[in-house]
């Protein structure tokens, strides 16, 4: 349920509203709005909950029921789209600039990570990825430094300046990631990690919910209504790509409607991942122009000093210089997309 405050009612309005909705044991959220309050009440809506309760009370303008399943991150709540700030000096959604997120799949020494972070950031990266803890798939692969990868970064990050997203896997290495990490990545695998979601919704870092492998545009709303649910109001989604049935020349397909349908359903923002979506670094370059046309405010962009060699993702990651010749071309569009959206 959704109750609209008048643009004229004042605090105590609001907390009377509030109040009577808590002593229903509904759950309040408050949204402040530029021009007016709209609090979301969640809960057990049963035949005694109806509109009439609240409609008559003081400073309320109107009250409507959510259509939706996942009325926190819907658009029912919020028509401004939110601005998640991960730095003072970067922002993402909104009208802002394009944030490019770059760096290896993994991070594999401190050096790599070091000069990887300083070549994005002269091409004009504002976010630095690299995963310390990885999720693959056969077990005897490279999973990741851990803890050392996670003070690698932290080193790339001080040299630099650079913002740090990075995975996190376990409910039990929350703290650590949380020491290290700008943005905590919520990865494919883990979108419907039910108990880590739970978890990164009482964090107070920026949590990036990547769309699941074969995850429903509602089933991947509904995960970040979860992490809104438990308190955490600062989610970006990013589409990654889905599985389907051939995977003998792109790794998955990537859905490029995701990208306005997340918009127009949510007022949270959205990034793709062209190259976990694709896999070939070949279609990395237009798969990101597509994705700036669609509307997403930001790209993550696998980066890595030496591809052919690199322990994860060596086909889908651009070399420094390949990194460089894009972004120039990736500001472009963005311009062009802000003149004609």
């Amino acid at each position: 349920m959704l109750i609209i405050m008048d643009p004229e009612a004042n605090v105590e309005n609001i907390n009377k509203v509030i109040k009577k909705a808590e002593g229903y044991e509904m759950k309040v959220i408050v949204n402040k709005g530029e021009f007016q309050t709209v609090l979301a009440l969640i809960g057990n809506e049963n035949k005694i909950i109806t509109p009439d309760i609240f409609a008559s009370m003081d400073g309320v303008a109107d009250v409507q029921r959510v259509q939706v399943s996942f009325p926190l991150v819907s658009r029912q709540l919020k028509k401004q789209d939110s601005i998640i700030q991960i730095s003072p000096e970067v922002k993402i959604g909104g009208k802002n600039e394009l944030i490019v997120m770059s760096g290896p799949c993994s991070v594999e020494s401190e050096d790599g990570i070091i000069e990887t972070a300083k070549a994005v950031k002269k091409a004009g990266a504002k976010i630095l990825r690299g995963g310390a803890y990885k999720p693959r798939t056969a077990p005897r692969t490279f999973e990741g430094l851990g803890e050392l990868g996670l003070r690698f970064l932290a080193q790339a990050k001080k040299e630099t300046g650079l913002p740090i997203i990075t995975e996190l896997m376990d409910i039990r290495d929350i703290e650590v990631v949380c020491e290290i990490a700008d943005i905590v990545q919520i990865g494919a695998r883990n979108m419907q990690n039910f108990s880590l979601l739970n978890e990164v919704g009482k964090i107070k870092k920026p949590v990036l919910l990547k769309r699941g492998m074969s995850a429903t545009i509602e089933e991947w709303l509904l995960a970040g209504e979860r992490i809104i649910n438990n308190g955490n109001e600062k989610l970006i989604f990013c589409e990654r790509g889905i599985r389907s049935f051939d995977s003998k020349y792109t790794r998955n397909v990537f859905d490029l409607s995701a990208i306005p349908l997340i918009k127009q359903l949510s007022h949270f923002p959205i990034i793709a991942d062209p190259s976990h979506a694709t896999g070939k670094k070949s279609l990395v370059k237009s798969m990101s122009f597509a994705s700036i046309m669609s509307g997403a405010d930001g790209l993550m962009i696998e980066t890595h000093p030496d591809p052919e060699n690199a322990l994860s993702d060596g086909p889908q990651s651009l070399k420094f210089h390949e990194f460089e010749e894009l972004m120039k071309d990736l500001q472009k569009v963005h311009t062009l997309a802000n003149e004609l959206y």
